[in-house]
């Protein structure tokens, strides 16, 4: 759920929507076709994404190809069209359970305590614009319908949705193989010291 709220960005009543049949692996991303927002009843209420830009077709980075394979396989429901996200007893994840684990992961990455869930949807536009995205490209992405008028003359396809995760999927690993550098130069310099 983070990787596709960060780099996606989905909303959370999206994703608390996707089935397998969302799912595609190539190319890699996933259909937005609806929503399931949660009440405070903790009724969920299936439904219609939030304006018609939100039905969408998201391209995820190609770094994330094994992490989706993995959580089909291990954490979605088993039928056909079975939820992708479900909680720890197998039913549809709850608002108050979720946020208690999100509080505990954000501590432990060092996140802020205001830090929301929804914020991601900040980092998943920052990153699409920083890897060369339209602000049409941003929009399509995260499913917003605003700024139509100024949108007119620019445009927005599959190549070029293919495009802006391709940035994404780039700076990523960049930034995974600079940190792992680190790590090493880090341990191989403590293992200098302990030698000599």
């Amino acid at each position: 759920m983070v990787y596709i709220g960060a780099y996606g960005p989905a909303r959370p009543e999206e994703q608390a929507a996707l089935r397998r049949s969302d799912v595609s692996l190539e190319p890699l991303g996933l259909w937005i076709r609806g929503a399931e927002p949660e009440l405070n009843t903790g009724r969920r209420v299936p439904g219609d994404t939030k304006s018609r830009a939100g039905k969408r077709f998201i391209v995820l980075p190609a770094f994330m190809e094994k992490d989706v394979k993995r959580h089909l396989a291990w954490y979605a429901e088993k039928k056909p069209d079975g939820l992708i996200f479900v909680g720890e007893k197998g039913a549809p994840f709850r608002r108050s359970t979720f946020g208690r684990k999100w509080r505990k992961a954000r501590a432990k990455v060092g996140l802020p305590d205001g830090f929301r869930f929804y914020d991601l949807r900040h980092t998943g536009h920052t990153l699409s614009t920083q890897s060369g995205a339209t602000l049409k490209d941003t929009m399509v992405r995260a499913g917003q319908s605003s700024e139509r008028a100024a949108m007119i003359y620019q445009h927005s396809n599959l190549d070029r949705q293919q495009d802006v995760a391709d940035g994404i999927d780039d700076r990523v690993r960049a930034a995974r193989t600079k940190a792992a550098g680190k790590a090493d130069e880090q341990s191989s310099g403590t293992q200098r010291a302990r030698d000599a």
